[in-house]
Protein backbone atom coordinates (compact mmCIF):
# COMPACT_ATOMS: atom_id res chain seq x y z
CA UNK A 1 0.00 0.00 0.00
CA UNK A 2 1.26 3.50 -0.86
CA UNK A 3 2.36 5.70 2.03
CA UNK A 4 0.33 8.56 0.59
CA UNK A 5 -2.95 8.99 -1.28
CA UNK A 6 -2.78 10.05 -4.92
CA UNK A 7 -5.14 11.64 -7.42
CA UNK A 8 -6.39 8.18 -8.28
CA UNK A 9 -7.60 7.81 -4.68
CA UNK A 10 -9.27 11.22 -4.95
CA UNK A 11 -11.07 10.24 -8.14
CA UNK A 12 -12.39 7.09 -6.47
CA UNK A 13 -13.51 8.97 -3.37
CA UNK A 14 -15.56 11.80 -4.82
CA UNK A 15 -16.88 13.34 -8.03
CA UNK A 16 -14.88 16.37 -9.10
CA UNK A 17 -17.45 18.44 -10.96
CA UNK A 18 -17.47 21.80 -9.18
CA UNK A 19 -15.29 20.48 -6.34
CA UNK A 20 -12.90 23.11 -5.01
CA UNK A 21 -9.42 21.56 -5.15
CA UNK A 22 -6.58 23.47 -3.50
CA UNK A 23 -3.33 22.59 -5.26
CA UNK A 24 0.01 23.54 -3.69
CA UNK A 25 2.31 24.12 -6.66
CA UNK A 26 5.79 25.58 -6.85
CA UNK A 27 5.46 28.60 -9.13
CA UNK A 28 8.66 30.14 -7.81
CA UNK A 29 10.09 30.17 -11.31
CA UNK A 30 12.72 32.44 -12.86
CA UNK A 31 11.24 35.24 -14.97
CA UNK A 32 12.59 38.02 -17.19
CA UNK A 33 10.52 40.68 -18.95
CA UNK A 34 7.30 38.89 -18.03
CA UNK A 35 8.46 35.56 -19.50
CA UNK A 36 9.24 32.34 -17.67
CA UNK A 37 12.89 31.55 -18.47
CA UNK A 38 12.89 28.01 -17.05
CA UNK A 39 9.54 26.26 -17.27
CA UNK A 40 10.57 22.93 -15.72
CA UNK A 41 8.43 23.33 -12.61
CA UNK A 42 5.50 24.63 -14.65
CA UNK A 43 5.67 21.71 -17.05
CA UNK A 44 5.69 19.24 -14.18
CA UNK A 45 2.68 20.67 -12.36
CA UNK A 46 0.73 21.23 -15.60
CA UNK A 47 -0.34 17.59 -15.71
CA UNK A 48 -2.07 17.76 -12.33
CA UNK A 49 -3.75 21.09 -13.04
CA UNK A 50 -4.98 19.96 -16.44
CA UNK A 51 -6.24 16.60 -15.20
CA UNK A 52 -8.25 18.22 -12.40
CA UNK A 53 -9.58 20.91 -14.73
CA UNK A 54 -10.65 18.36 -17.33
CA UNK A 55 -12.69 16.57 -14.67
CA UNK A 56 -14.59 19.74 -13.86
CA UNK A 57 -12.90 20.72 -10.60
CA UNK A 58 -12.38 24.33 -9.60
CA UNK A 59 -8.58 24.29 -9.52
CA UNK A 60 -7.26 26.75 -6.93
CA UNK A 61 -3.49 27.09 -6.94
CA UNK A 62 -1.40 28.08 -3.92
CA UNK A 63 2.26 29.04 -4.24
CA UNK A 64 4.97 31.27 -2.90
CA UNK A 65 7.17 33.48 -5.07
CA UNK A 66 10.49 34.93 -3.94
CA UNK A 67 11.19 35.98 -0.38
CA UNK A 68 8.81 38.72 0.75
CA UNK A 69 8.92 39.34 4.48
CA UNK A 70 5.37 38.41 5.38
CA UNK A 71 3.83 41.44 3.72
CA UNK A 72 2.77 42.27 0.13
CA UNK A 73 5.60 43.43 -2.15
CA UNK A 74 4.82 44.17 -5.80
CA UNK A 75 8.02 42.58 -7.06
CA UNK A 76 6.93 39.26 -5.58
CA UNK A 77 3.38 39.20 -6.92
CA UNK A 78 2.29 36.04 -8.70
CA UNK A 79 0.19 38.04 -11.18
CA UNK A 80 2.82 37.94 -13.97
CA UNK A 81 3.35 34.22 -13.37
CA UNK A 82 -0.38 33.55 -13.65
CA UNK A 83 -0.48 35.35 -16.99
CA UNK A 84 2.60 33.50 -18.25
CA UNK A 85 1.07 30.14 -17.29
CA UNK A 86 -1.66 30.18 -19.91
CA UNK A 87 0.42 28.92 -22.88
CA UNK A 88 1.66 25.97 -20.81
CA UNK A 89 -1.84 24.97 -19.71
CA UNK A 90 -3.59 25.78 -22.96
CA UNK A 91 -6.42 27.59 -21.18
CA UNK A 92 -7.26 30.82 -19.39
CA UNK A 93 -5.90 31.29 -15.89
CA UNK A 94 -7.63 33.63 -13.44
CA UNK A 95 -5.85 35.48 -10.66
CA UNK A 96 -6.82 36.57 -7.14
CA UNK A 97 -5.04 39.44 -5.41
CA UNK A 98 -5.17 37.61 -2.07
CA UNK A 99 -4.99 33.96 -1.04
CA UNK A 100 -7.42 34.19 1.90
CA UNK A 101 -10.46 36.17 3.00
CA UNK A 102 -13.29 37.76 1.05
CA UNK A 103 -11.19 38.61 -2.01
CA UNK A 104 -10.15 34.99 -2.50
CA UNK A 105 -13.68 33.71 -1.76
CA UNK A 106 -15.27 36.07 -4.26
CA UNK A 107 -12.86 35.12 -7.04
CA UNK A 108 -13.22 31.40 -6.36
CA UNK A 109 -17.02 31.63 -6.29
CA UNK A 110 -16.88 33.27 -9.73
CA UNK A 111 -14.68 30.50 -11.14
CA UNK A 112 -16.56 28.09 -13.44
CA UNK A 113 -16.28 24.32 -13.12
CA UNK A 114 -13.00 23.34 -14.75
CA UNK A 115 -11.56 26.82 -14.22
CA UNK A 116 -8.05 27.46 -12.88
CA UNK A 117 -7.15 30.33 -10.59
CA UNK A 118 -3.82 31.35 -9.07
CA UNK A 119 -4.06 32.88 -5.61
CA UNK A 120 -1.61 35.60 -4.61
CA UNK A 121 1.72 34.77 -2.94
CA UNK A 122 1.17 32.84 0.31
CA UNK A 123 4.28 34.49 1.75
CA UNK A 124 2.52 37.85 1.72
CA UNK A 125 1.14 36.63 5.06
CA UNK A 126 3.47 35.99 8.05
CA UNK A 127 1.48 32.90 8.99
CA UNK A 128 2.79 31.03 5.93
CA UNK A 129 6.40 30.61 6.99
CA UNK A 130 5.40 30.32 10.66
CA UNK A 131 3.25 27.30 9.77
CA UNK A 132 0.44 29.06 11.62
CA UNK A 133 -2.64 26.84 12.14
CA UNK A 134 -5.02 29.81 11.88
CA UNK A 135 -3.56 30.88 8.55
CA UNK A 136 -3.79 27.26 7.37
CA UNK A 137 -7.48 27.23 8.33
CA UNK A 138 -8.02 30.43 6.35
CA UNK A 139 -6.40 28.80 3.31
CA UNK A 140 -8.42 25.63 3.80
CA UNK A 141 -11.70 27.57 3.73
CA UNK A 142 -11.08 28.03 0.00
CA UNK A 143 -11.20 24.31 -0.79
CA UNK A 144 -12.88 20.96 -0.25
CA UNK A 145 -9.71 18.89 -0.68
CA UNK A 146 -5.98 19.59 -0.79
CA UNK A 147 -3.43 18.33 -3.33
CA UNK A 148 0.29 18.84 -2.76
CA UNK A 149 2.20 18.84 -6.04
CA UNK A 150 5.24 20.79 -4.81
CA UNK A 151 7.92 18.34 -3.70
CA UNK A 152 10.46 21.16 -4.06
CA UNK A 153 8.75 22.88 -1.11
CA UNK A 154 8.18 19.73 0.95
CA UNK A 155 11.21 20.32 3.17
CA UNK A 156 9.57 23.48 4.56
CA UNK A 157 7.02 23.16 7.37
CA UNK A 158 4.88 26.02 6.09
CA UNK A 159 1.15 26.55 6.39
CA UNK A 160 0.49 25.75 2.72
CA UNK A 161 2.63 22.59 2.77
CA UNK A 162 2.17 21.11 6.24
CA UNK A 163 -0.47 22.69 8.51
CA UNK A 164 -3.14 22.75 5.80
CA UNK A 165 -2.98 18.95 5.55
CA UNK A 166 -4.46 18.86 9.08
CA UNK A 167 -7.54 20.68 7.76
CA UNK A 168 -8.54 18.89 4.55
CA UNK A 169 -8.43 15.44 2.94
CA UNK A 170 -4.99 15.47 1.31
CA UNK A 171 -3.48 13.84 -1.77
CA UNK A 172 -0.23 13.82 -3.74
CA UNK A 173 -0.37 15.39 -7.20
CA UNK A 174 1.13 13.68 -10.24
CA UNK A 175 4.52 15.44 -10.00
CA UNK A 176 4.77 14.70 -6.26
CA UNK A 177 3.79 11.09 -6.89
CA UNK A 178 6.43 10.70 -9.62
CA UNK A 179 9.12 12.27 -7.43
CA UNK A 180 8.36 10.03 -4.45
CA UNK A 181 8.36 6.93 -6.64
CA UNK A 182 11.72 7.89 -8.14
CA UNK A 183 13.27 8.57 -4.76
CA UNK A 184 12.00 5.29 -3.37
CA UNK A 185 13.55 3.47 -6.32
CA UNK A 186 16.83 5.33 -5.83
CA UNK A 187 17.42 4.92 -2.10
CA UNK A 188 14.25 3.76 -0.36
CA UNK A 189 14.03 0.31 -1.95
CA UNK A 190 16.71 0.28 -4.64
CA UNK A 191 18.04 -2.51 -6.77
CA UNK A 192 21.67 -3.16 -5.79
CA UNK A 193 24.47 -2.46 -6.48
CA UNK A 194 23.76 1.23 -5.82
CA UNK A 195 26.38 3.80 -6.77
CA UNK A 196 26.11 7.41 -5.61
CA UNK A 197 28.00 10.17 -7.41
CA UNK A 198 28.43 13.25 -5.24
CA UNK A 199 30.32 16.37 -6.24
CA UNK A 200 30.36 20.06 -5.52
CA UNK A 201 32.75 22.53 -4.02
CA UNK A 202 32.62 21.88 -0.28
CA UNK A 203 32.37 18.97 2.12
CA UNK A 204 30.85 21.32 4.71
CA UNK A 205 27.58 21.57 2.75
CA UNK A 206 27.26 17.79 2.36
CA UNK A 207 28.48 16.22 5.61
CA UNK A 208 25.02 14.87 6.48
CA UNK A 209 24.48 13.72 2.91
CA UNK A 210 27.73 11.74 2.79
CA UNK A 211 27.11 10.32 6.26
CA UNK A 212 23.73 8.95 5.18
CA UNK A 213 24.88 7.64 1.80
CA UNK A 214 27.76 5.51 3.11
CA UNK A 215 25.17 3.52 5.06
CA UNK A 216 22.93 2.95 2.04
CA UNK A 217 24.99 2.60 -1.12
CA UNK A 218 27.52 0.07 -2.32
CA UNK A 219 29.92 2.62 -3.77
CA UNK A 220 30.29 6.38 -3.43
CA UNK A 221 32.07 8.47 -6.06
CA UNK A 222 33.32 11.76 -4.60
CA UNK A 223 34.30 14.50 -7.04
CA UNK A 224 34.43 18.25 -7.42
CA UNK A 225 36.23 20.54 -5.00
CA UNK A 226 35.06 18.43 -2.06
CA UNK A 227 37.25 15.55 -3.28
CA UNK A 228 40.31 17.71 -2.58
CA UNK A 229 39.51 17.69 1.14
CA UNK A 230 39.39 13.90 1.12
CA UNK A 231 42.67 13.70 -0.83
CA UNK A 232 44.31 16.06 1.67
CA UNK A 233 42.92 13.93 4.51
CA UNK A 234 44.89 11.05 3.01
CA UNK A 235 48.06 13.13 3.09
CA UNK A 236 48.11 14.16 -0.55
CA UNK A 237 49.13 17.65 -1.67
CA UNK A 238 46.43 19.58 -3.48
CA UNK A 239 48.31 22.76 -4.42
CA UNK A 240 46.15 25.90 -4.58
CA UNK A 241 42.93 23.91 -4.86
CA UNK A 242 39.78 24.50 -2.86
CA UNK A 243 40.30 22.50 0.32
CA UNK A 244 38.57 22.70 3.72
CA UNK A 245 41.50 21.88 5.94
CA UNK A 246 39.42 22.30 9.09
CA UNK A 247 37.38 19.29 7.94
CA UNK A 248 40.20 16.80 7.36
CA UNK A 249 39.21 14.85 10.48
CA UNK A 250 35.59 14.87 9.30
CA UNK A 251 36.67 13.46 5.94
CA UNK A 252 38.70 10.74 7.66
CA UNK A 253 35.69 9.92 9.84
CA UNK A 254 33.45 9.55 6.76
CA UNK A 255 36.04 7.29 5.12
CA UNK A 256 36.21 5.13 8.26
CA UNK A 257 32.42 4.88 8.45
CA UNK A 258 32.32 3.85 4.81
CA UNK A 259 34.79 1.04 5.46
CA UNK A 260 32.72 -0.15 8.41
CA UNK A 261 29.56 -0.12 6.30
CA UNK A 262 31.17 -1.92 3.38
CA UNK A 263 30.78 1.10 1.10
CA UNK A 264 33.54 1.54 -1.48
CA UNK A 265 34.77 5.14 -1.78
CA UNK A 266 36.00 6.20 -5.22
CA UNK A 267 38.24 9.28 -5.13
CA UNK A 268 40.14 10.72 -8.11
CA UNK A 269 43.34 8.92 -9.08
CA UNK A 270 44.33 11.58 -11.60
CA UNK A 271 43.21 15.18 -11.98
CA UNK A 272 43.19 18.07 -14.42
CA UNK A 273 45.13 21.05 -13.05
CA UNK A 274 45.73 24.63 -14.14
CA UNK A 275 47.39 27.70 -12.69
CA UNK A 276 44.23 29.77 -13.12
CA UNK A 277 40.50 29.21 -13.29
CA UNK A 278 39.29 30.64 -16.58
CA UNK A 279 37.93 29.46 -19.90
CA UNK A 280 40.61 28.02 -22.14
CA UNK A 281 43.25 28.00 -19.40
CA UNK A 282 46.30 25.84 -20.13
CA UNK A 283 45.52 22.57 -18.36
CA UNK A 284 47.37 19.34 -17.81
CA UNK A 285 46.56 15.99 -16.24
CA UNK A 286 48.63 14.66 -13.34
CA UNK A 287 48.44 11.90 -10.77
CA UNK A 288 46.87 12.87 -7.44
CA UNK A 289 50.32 12.14 -5.99
CA UNK A 290 51.94 14.82 -8.17
CA UNK A 291 49.81 17.98 -7.96
CA UNK A 292 52.13 21.01 -8.34
CA UNK A 293 52.11 23.49 -5.44
CA UNK A 294 51.27 26.40 -7.75
CA UNK A 295 48.30 24.76 -9.48
CA UNK A 296 44.68 23.96 -8.64
CA UNK A 297 42.62 20.85 -9.27
CA UNK A 298 39.66 21.68 -11.52
CA UNK A 299 38.47 18.35 -12.91
CA UNK A 300 38.98 14.61 -12.80
CA UNK A 301 41.38 12.99 -15.25
CA UNK A 302 40.91 10.30 -17.90
CA UNK A 303 42.05 7.43 -15.66
CA UNK A 304 39.54 8.48 -13.01
CA UNK A 305 36.81 8.61 -15.63
CA UNK A 306 37.64 5.07 -16.73
CA UNK A 307 37.59 4.01 -13.08
CA UNK A 308 34.17 5.61 -12.58
CA UNK A 309 32.83 4.19 -15.86
CA UNK A 310 33.74 0.69 -14.74
CA UNK A 311 31.82 1.15 -11.49
CA UNK A 312 28.83 2.62 -13.34
CA UNK A 313 28.73 -0.45 -15.56
CA UNK A 314 28.42 -2.76 -12.53
CA UNK A 315 25.61 -0.70 -10.99
CA UNK A 316 21.87 -1.27 -11.13
CA UNK A 317 21.00 2.09 -9.55
CA UNK A 318 22.79 5.46 -9.81
CA UNK A 319 22.05 8.44 -7.57
CA UNK A 320 23.77 11.68 -8.64
CA UNK A 321 24.20 15.04 -6.94
CA UNK A 322 26.83 17.61 -7.89
CA UNK A 323 29.42 18.00 -10.67
CA UNK A 324 32.77 16.19 -10.78
CA UNK A 325 34.68 19.36 -11.68
CA UNK A 326 34.32 23.07 -12.37
CA UNK A 327 31.87 22.25 -15.16
CA UNK A 328 30.80 25.87 -15.77
CA UNK A 329 34.12 26.66 -17.47
CA UNK A 330 35.61 24.56 -20.29
CA UNK A 331 37.77 22.54 -20.47
CA UNK A 332 36.92 21.65 -16.86
CA UNK A 333 33.49 20.31 -17.80
CA UNK A 334 34.92 17.20 -19.46
CA UNK A 335 34.68 14.90 -16.43
CA UNK A 336 31.11 15.76 -15.55
CA UNK A 337 29.89 15.67 -19.15
CA UNK A 338 31.62 12.37 -19.95
CA UNK A 339 30.35 10.61 -16.82
CA UNK A 340 26.82 12.00 -17.28
CA UNK A 341 26.65 10.78 -20.85
CA UNK A 342 27.88 7.35 -19.76
CA UNK A 343 25.15 7.08 -17.11
CA UNK A 344 22.58 8.30 -19.65
CA UNK A 345 23.69 5.70 -22.19
CA UNK A 346 23.57 2.85 -19.65
CA UNK A 347 20.11 4.01 -18.58
CA UNK A 348 18.86 4.23 -22.14
CA UNK A 349 19.86 0.64 -22.90
CA UNK A 350 18.10 -0.53 -19.76
CA UNK A 351 21.14 -1.51 -17.69
CA UNK A 352 20.39 0.74 -14.74
CA UNK A 353 18.04 3.22 -13.09
CA UNK A 354 19.43 6.74 -12.68
CA UNK A 355 18.06 9.47 -10.42
CA UNK A 356 19.68 12.90 -10.14
CA UNK A 357 18.91 16.22 -8.50
CA UNK A 358 20.22 19.51 -7.15
CA UNK A 359 20.60 22.85 -8.94
CA UNK A 360 24.15 22.44 -10.23
CA UNK A 361 23.41 18.83 -11.13
CA UNK A 362 20.48 19.74 -13.34
CA UNK A 363 22.53 22.43 -15.08
CA UNK A 364 25.41 20.01 -15.62
CA UNK A 365 23.18 17.27 -17.03
CA UNK A 366 21.52 19.77 -19.32
CA UNK A 367 24.93 20.89 -20.60
CA UNK A 368 25.83 17.26 -21.23
CA UNK A 369 22.57 16.69 -23.09
CA UNK A 370 21.96 13.77 -20.74
CA UNK A 371 18.86 14.88 -18.84
CA UNK A 372 16.27 13.22 -21.07
CA UNK A 373 17.92 9.81 -20.82
CA UNK A 374 18.18 9.71 -17.02
CA UNK A 375 15.34 7.79 -15.37
CA UNK A 376 14.41 10.85 -13.30
CA UNK A 377 15.92 14.28 -12.75
CA UNK A 378 14.54 16.20 -9.81
CA UNK A 379 14.08 19.96 -10.01
CA UNK A 380 13.56 20.14 -6.25
CA UNK A 381 16.94 21.46 -5.08
CA UNK A 382 16.92 21.70 -1.28
CA UNK A 383 14.18 19.11 -0.79
CA UNK A 384 16.11 16.60 -2.90
CA UNK A 385 19.25 17.16 -0.85
CA UNK A 386 17.46 16.84 2.48
CA UNK A 387 15.82 13.64 1.28
CA UNK A 388 19.27 12.27 0.36
CA UNK A 389 20.43 13.22 3.85
CA UNK A 390 17.68 11.04 5.31
CA UNK A 391 15.76 14.00 6.75
CA UNK A 392 11.99 13.71 7.16
CA UNK A 393 10.27 16.19 4.84
CA UNK A 394 7.30 17.87 6.58
CA UNK A 395 5.22 18.18 3.41
CA UNK A 396 5.63 14.48 2.62
CA UNK A 397 5.12 13.43 6.24
CA UNK A 398 1.81 15.33 6.25
CA UNK A 399 0.57 13.32 3.26
CA UNK A 400 1.69 10.07 4.85
CA UNK A 401 -0.10 10.98 8.09
CA UNK A 402 -3.30 11.58 6.13
CA UNK A 403 -2.99 8.22 4.35
CA UNK A 404 -2.89 6.45 7.73
CA UNK A 405 -5.93 8.27 9.11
Amino acid sequence: MSKHKTLDDLFKAVGLMGLRVLVRADLNVPMADGRITDATRIERVAGTLTELSNRGAKVIVLSHFGRPKGTPEAQYSLAPVAAALEPYLGRKVAFSTDCIGEIAKRNIDALPAGGIIILENTRFHPGEEHNDPEFAKALAENGNVYVNDAFSCAHRAHASTEAIAHELPSYAGRAMEAELKALDVALGNPTHPVVAIVGGAKVSTKISLLGNLVKKVDALVIGGGMANTFLAAQGKKVGKSICERDLLDTARHILANARSAGCEILLPIDVVVASEFKAGALATTVSVDAVPDDMMILDVGADTLNYIAGRIETAKTIVWNGPLGAFEVPPFDTGTVTAARHVAMMTKIGSLISVAGGGDTVAALNEAGATEDFSYVSAAGGAFLEWMEGVELPGVAALERQAKS
